[in-house]
């Protein structure tokens, strides 16, 4: 649903890139909060037709994912591991693409609006597993394996500043 626009000179996915920009601008490497909510509004101002963007964080003791920074409506604190497309992401370590998450057993809405979902697992240099990028969208169908490898870019790009 959107086409990849690749900075020639950096040869990086535009929102990576303005990622990027961002935080080195604001001098902000190794602010994770702040890195996280300024990517959760790069996201919800740059992509079409998305309702929902930001990211839930694994708590090894709960055995849950817990919302963090988002930019949408409010929405379900604790999610399960496993449990719906979030916990599934995680769980299964790679991203789910839901084109209609109607159809998607466990779906669980925050926003009755919200069509279509892509979450990518936030996974650190040494593997450990920290939570998901988790982004709804009023179309269905929304998301296209080039979102798909442009988020896991812009997730690779946000995990080097948090």
């Amino acid at each position: 649903m959107t086409e990849q626009v690749i900075n020639e000179v950096t040869g990086q996915p535009l929102l990576s890139q303005l990622l990027l920009e961002w935080i080195q601008g604001e001098q902000s490497q190794g602010l994770a909060q702040a890195n996280y909510a300024n990517a959760a509004a790069i996201l919800a101002e740059n992509l079409k037709a998305v309702n929902w963007a930001g990211f839930y964080f694994y708590d090894e003791k709960l055995d849950e994912l817990i919302l963090g920074p988002f930019i949408g409506k409010a929405a379900v604190v604790r999610i399960k591991n496993g449990t719906g497309v979030v916990g599934k992401a995680f769980e299964e370590n790679q991203t789910v693409r839901v084109a209609d998450v109607h159809t998607f057993s466990g779906h669980i809405a925050c926003d009755s609006a919200s069509n279509a979902e892509i979450v990518v697992p936030l996974v650190d240099e040494d593997g450990k597993r920290l939570g998901v990028l988790d982004i709804d969208s009023t179309a269905f169908n929304r998301f296209s394996e080039q979102d798909e490898n442009d988020l896991k870019h812009f997730v690779k790009a946000l995990l080097q500043y948090v």
